[in-house]
């Protein structure tokens, strides 16, 4: 079939491999800002719904979306957020959510998603580390977190402001809908502020400051600008075709505060203008339920929902035949090929690539991976389900390996390196580059790799090398195709006699005996 990466072995030393997207390079704006970028012609769609609840079907049109993002940011600046900043923000899912993060980016604050549910010890010490001015939360979440006291009498336990989102009015804390109402009567000093030029936003300032564990250690805050997010998804969105904007629905079911939710769900959709239903949590009739009355065509999920779909009976209870599903995708775990074959014997109509994503943390698969009826036929679901696979890292902003409409890569492959990338398999014991079909550390180099982590120069040193390169601690190699296969972490490989064993390999195989639900493999 031939090599259809391209390797650039010349241009680098003797004996250095490189491989690059398939695909020609695709152009990045310049100076265009994340919130300006995904909200392009926001005007033609200004009454199409683009976030809604899955519980209670509130939702806000794109319309409303534009608006109140730019109401949040004037309110930020009124309230002193200066370019820089950053801002915490502490919620579950919920249709609000991208009007906080794109908010305070376009505020030309940084934008810090904490897990809800996190230990209060956790997100103080985010607050610590980020060096936080300002916290976003709601009512339930602010108390289980501590963010609040349990009976509400001003802010003390975070020591900083708190945003609370919700019908609750809480004693020394902003409401959400009465600070945007006072950013409409704000005076234009606000806006003369903004203007000003130390104050205005550019394209290479922070915008995000997730918190990743990296390939090894603790958890640290990783720089991210305008520019590393608009980059990903020019990348990754390349192969989106004009007649697919505004007809994908969404399920916005993976957490919102990880890159892969704002960026790979929301900023994704806002782009492209369709419609994300938003859940709080998974409850697996909740989930069916959600998929089937909003039609949703596009799920992102986990592998424990797609093991729940394979043995669970709870599915039986529901008629399958009012799936509007075209597309899924897993993320933030393996899902063995083992895993795959029994969801393919309950669901015999399934043909072609599998769900198998491996990632340490984040993975996405964006809008395009919408495919025609010729790939996969679902008769049982009455649509066309396409289950495929990609790769990627919050250090890289998101995605990095994908399948396009063009190309649908080898079963149990990530898929191929997307556009604008430069890809490298080293080898840990030598320092040497690889060739094809040789596992090594996948190294990527590009515009979306991060600025490094906040005030941890050691930890960036040891993460992105001299030369740019992004090491992923991930094992995996390149075959004559370009097609990319994940063999394992680094550190999680088990070395027996000489032997090297990938324990997601024996956990496969483990998951599929009938009684057992999950499975870890540590050696």
């Amino acid at each position: 079939m031939g090599t259809h990466a391209v390797e650039c072995s010349q241009q680098q030393e003797e004996g250095e491999h490189i491989f690059r997207s398939r695909y020609p390079p695709v152009q990045v704006p310049d100076n265009v800002t994340l919130p300006d970028f995904v909200l392009h012609n926001v005007e033609l769609y200004a009454d199409r719904l683009a976030f809604v609840d899955a519980n209670n079907s509130k939702g806000y049109t794109y319309g409303e979306v534009a608006r109140d993002i730019r109401r949040f940011a004037k309110a930020l600046r009124s309230l002193g957020l200066r370019k820089g900043k950053v801002v915490l923000v502490v919620l579950p899912n919920v249709p609000e959510y991208a009007i906080v993060a794109l908010g305070i980016m376009a505020a030309g604050g940084v934008f810090s998603g904490a897990n809800p549910a996190a230990h209060s010890s956790e997100i103080m010490k985010q607050v610590e580390s980020s060096n936080g001015k300002l916290i976003v939360s709601d009512l339930p979440t602010s108390h289980k977190a501590r963010i609040l006291p349990i009976k509400p009498n001003g802010v003390k336990d975070c020591g900083l402001p708190v945003i609370i989102l919700g019908e609750e009015h809480v004693e020394g804390t902003i409401h959400w809908d009465e600070l945007l109402e006072a950013a409409d009567r704000a005076s234009s000093r606000i806006d003369h502020l903004t203007n000003q030029e130390d104050e205005i936003v550019q394209q290479t300032d922070l915008c995000a400051l997730p918190f990743s564990s990296g390939t090894t250690g603790l958890s640290k805050g990783v720089m991210l600008t305008h520019r590393n997010l608009v980059a990903n998804l020019c990348s990754t969105l390349f192969s989106v075709s004009p007649e697919m904007i505004g007809q994908v629905t969404t399920l916005g079911l993976i957490p919102f505060f990880h890159i892969y939710g704002i960026t790979g769900i929301c900023c994704a959709t806002i782009r492209n203008k369709g419609k994300v239903v938003v859940m709080r949590r998974y409850e697996l009739r909740a989930f069916l339920n959600a998929v089937i009355t909003h039609e949703v065509t596009f799920a992102p999920i986990v592998p424990p929902i797609i093991l729940a779909l394979v043995k669970n009976l709870i599915v039986d209870e529901f008629d399958l035949q009012k799936l509007k599903l075209r597309s899924i995708t897993t993320a933030a775990a393996p899902l063995s090929p083992e895993i795959l074959n029994e969801f393919e014997k309950k669901f015999p109509d399934v043909q072609g690539q599998e769900v198998n994503i491996q990632y340490k943390l984040i993975m996405i698969l964006l809008m395009s991976t919408y495919y025609s009826a010729e790939n996969v036929i679902f008769d049982k679901f009455h649509s066309v389900l396409f289950i495929c696979q990609a790769y990627g890292m919050t250090e890289h902003s998101c995605i990095t390996l994908s399948h396009s409409d063009q190309h649908i890569a080898k079963r149990n492959s990530v898929g191929f390196i997307v556009p604008n990338l430069e890809i490298k398999f080293f080898d840990p014991d030598t320092g040497r580059s690889l060739p094809q079909n040789t596992p090594g550390e996948i190294c990527v180099k590009s515009q979306c790799v991060m600025k490094g982590y906040y005030k941890n120069e050691s930890e960036t040193c040891l993460t992105i090398d001299k030369d740019g390169w992004l090491h992923t601690g991930d094992i995996g190699y390149i075959d004559d195709d370009g097609d990319i296969f994940l063999v394992d972490r680094i550190k999680e490989i088990i070395k027996y006699k000489g032997f090297q064993v990938a324990p997601a390999e024996l956990e496969g195989i483990l998951l599929t005996h009938p009684s057992v639900e999950d499975a870890a493999v540590v050696g």
